[in-house]
């Protein structure tokens, strides 16, 4: 039996109806993110709180493309996949896969690290064996590819942008929650740069994308990364480039 196999057999079944939003939990777990951006775990508390329809949502659109469809047939484990350093490896310089295998060794990031993460909601319903809790584990374990196709670094303005570039993609309002949570204390802080203009470009950049969750990403990780970003109609962040990396952090929890 496979890992892939004996791992979905331990995935326990689930209605898995639409989950009741729930704001204020939502806002509390905010607030321990603005005070420790590395908090991880409240990410993941505010999206469970405001999911809704939102997988939902992603799952049917995913159906309606051939390449989402096959996906869905296949439904794999990105988590799994990334976590194949061998597999990683293989992939040239220059390629998406290349740049995201530096992205993590540079960070000392694993997609199992994220996933265990998710994992300590008590009422989450991301494990459960249900194509919809599979798409939205698939949303999970993109996000750090995401921030290789962006080009958004894993600092506090970095999370924050990536997260108002995943909004338009997944319709997701937790990730709008903590975007403009995020932008707000930067906004404070009054570096003399554009940050939150560079959050707000950065959902303007993710309405006008392509849609990422629909990516076959085994084959997009053999693809050179200017290649597959202009494929994909991503630009270059230039409002968050232009914030040197020594404010990027320039908030009180953001750890610079």
């Amino acid at each position: 039996m496979s890992f892939d196999a004996a791992f979905d057999a331990a995935r326990r079944p689930s209605q898995l109806t639409a989950s009741r939003v729930q704001p204020v939990r939502a806002l509390r777990a905010l607030r321990r993110l603005v005070a420790d951006k590395d908090d991880t775990e409240q990410v993941f508390e505010i999206m469970n709180a405001l999911a809704g329809r939102s997988p939902d949502w992603g799952y049917s659109r995913l159906l309606q493309t051939p390449e989402g469809g096959l996906q869905a047939y296949r439904r794999q484990e990105l988590a799994d996949r990334l976590q194949d350093r061998a597999w990683l490896d293989q992939f040239a310089d220059g390629t998406v896969g290349a740049a995201y295998r530096g992205f993590i060794d540079a960070q000392d990031f694993s997609a199992y690290g994220l996933a265990d993460e998710s994992r300590k909601i008590a009422d989450s319903e991301i494990e459960a064996a249900h194509p919809r809790a599979w798409f939205a584990r698939r949303v999970r374990d993109v996000h750090d590819i995401w921030h290789v196709l962006t080009g958004y670094e894993a600092d506090a303005l970095g999370e924050a942008c990536l997260v108002a570039f995943s909004l338009p993609q997944t319709r997701s309002p937790g990730f709008g929650l903590i975007a403009s949570g995020i932008a707000v204390q930067f906004m404070r802080a009054r570096t003399g740069y554009p940050c939150a203009r560079a959050v707000f470009q950065a959902w303007r950049d993710g309405r006008r994308a392509a849609w990422l969750p629909g990516e076959d990403y085994e084959r997009l990780f053999a693809e050179p990364l200017d290649v597959a970003r202009r494929r994909l109609k991503i630009p270059t962040p230039t409002l968050y480039q232009r914030v040197p990396p020594s404010v990027r952090n320039a908030y009180q929890g953001g750890k610079g």
